[in-house]
């Protein structure tokens, strides 16, 4: 069937069907001999095949978003190439589609969109990437707290506590500055303390002290430059530096359950 044989009212239906452009619709059908299944499977393929191209690429930019309702919350963070595209409406779609889906179904949902993840990289020309996914949900008492730092939207904060909202929030807040790898020093990894202690015994600081207090030396410094910058109830709280976080907390009665934060800049 040549290009002038194929409807338009056809090209239309297989664009709606699709969301590919006016020229690849024609162009699949034109190819298929009008047939609409098989020009549709043809540009799913070629989805695919662009898909795989643009995998290994840097996702820089994207959106983080969140919502949060009574004691449930979830948040997700989408990355993609370029500033244009993290405000693309189709893009934007996509990222709300995931966080609903996420809300209802768990952040394992994510997943079941690489049909529809593949169809926007095929369009949109550039690597569409999930960077991550999570959905607390709380007891009674228990407040889920969100922060999506302005204007950017590019970072974002998920907080599962036992405290005020406000407070929670403020959590939120700090950690999205603060960027803590761990809650406490009982979830870093043995191997990790291990691996810092190691560097610091190394240190000629350290070595050209005493032997007998060059431990005490190296767990000061564990504390002061390793706990202090990557467990955030070690972290100085930033809404008032000459308190920890976990000290903050304990004057308040508060406790901090859980946390994510994402960031598609990174």
């Amino acid at each position: 069937m040549s290009t002038t044989e194929i409807p338009a009212a056809l090209v239309k239906e297989l664009r709606d069907l699709t969301g590919a452009g006016m020229m690849d619709c024609k162009r699949a059908l034109v190819e298929t001999g009008g047939d609409l299944e098989a020009a549709r499977q043809s540009l799913r393929e070629r989805g695919l095949a662009e898909a795989g191209k643009r995998a290994g690429r840097d996702t820089t930019e994207g959106r983080v978003a969140a919502h949060v309702a009574g004691t449930s919350g979830a948040i997700v963070a989408v990355g993609c190439e370029t500033e244009p595209v993290s405000g693309n409406e189709e893009f934007l779609d996509f990222v709300q589609h995931i966080l609903d889906l996420v809300r209802v179904e768990g952040p394992a949902a994510a997943e079941s969109l690489e049909e529809e993840r593949v169809e926007l990289v095929a369009k949109l020309g550039e690597n569409i990437a999930v960077v991550g996914a999570e959905r607390y949900e709380g007891e009674e008492g228990d407040v889920i707290a969100e922060y999506i730092h302005p204007p950017a939207q590019k970072i974002g904060v998920l907080v599962h506590a036992k405290a005020t909202p406000e407070l929670t929030r403020m959590v939120a807040m700090h950690i999205a500055a603060a960027k803590p790898v761990y809650l406490s020093r009982d979830e870093v990894p043995e191997g990790e303390v291990a691996e810092e202690r190691g560097v610091f015994e190394k240190l000629p600081e350290v070595e050209s002290k005493p032997e007998e207090v060059r431990a005490k030396i190296v767990e000061g410094m564990l504390a002061k430059r390793f706990f202090a910058q990557t467990v955030l109830l070690d972290q100085a709280w930033v809404h008032d530096p000459d308190l920890t976080v976990g000290k903050a907390l304990a004057e308040r009665g508060a406790e901090v359950k859980a946390f994510v934060r994402y960031n598609v800049g990174e």
